[in-house]
């Protein structure tokens, strides 16, 4: 059953909202691909789901980092042990291992709960960061250069 997006997921962070929108969608087609029995499509979007969501780790914990959040280590370790999880169901699948529902299952659940748990608790400390980085006060300002402190971790991630 495919995973529908809920109001209850979002951080407030648009570019994080859509981000993790499209992690959904990954996993959703990894969904479609497996009811199609289609192993080498199944293969194709494990690829690009994991290329996908290791960039957007990247691109959090450096906003993170920038917003200096003060929970940051804890929150890297758990993409850490999530991206072990991850590769050790990629060794499987190329030594040949049906991998696909059990890793569909896995992603499904880990992506929910941290969305709704760890990343929801950051929202805050990022939103404070972007509006202090306001030169003047004006609303215009504010989100001038928040759209240019995303753009630039943009930049740094999704090419």
């Amino acid at each position: 059953m495919p995973i529908v997006w809920e109001s209850k997921l979002d951080t407030g962070i648009d570019v994080i909202d859509a981000q993790h929108r499209r992690i959904v969608d990954y996993i959703n087609d990894l969904e479609a691909a497996k009811a199609k029995l289609d192993k080498r499509l199944v293969n194709d979007v494990i690829e690009q789901l994991i290329d996908y969501t290791q960039s957007h780790f990247g691109f959090e914990e450096e906003m993170l980092e920038e917003a200096g959040y003060k929970f940051l280590k804890p929150h890297k370790k758990v993409h850490e042990l999530f991206i072990r999880r991850v590769s050790d169901f990629t060794l499987r699948a190329a030594r040949g291992e049906d991998i696909a529902n059990e890793l569909h299952s896995m992603l499904s659940k880990w992506l929910l709960n941290h969305i709704a748990n760890e990343d929801r608790d950051y929202a805050d400390t990022v939103k404070q960061m972007v509006g202090n980085t306001k030169g003047g006060g004006a609303a215009k300002d504010e989100k001038q250069a928040s759209q240019g402190f995303i753009s630039g971790l943009l930049g740094r991630f999704f090419r």
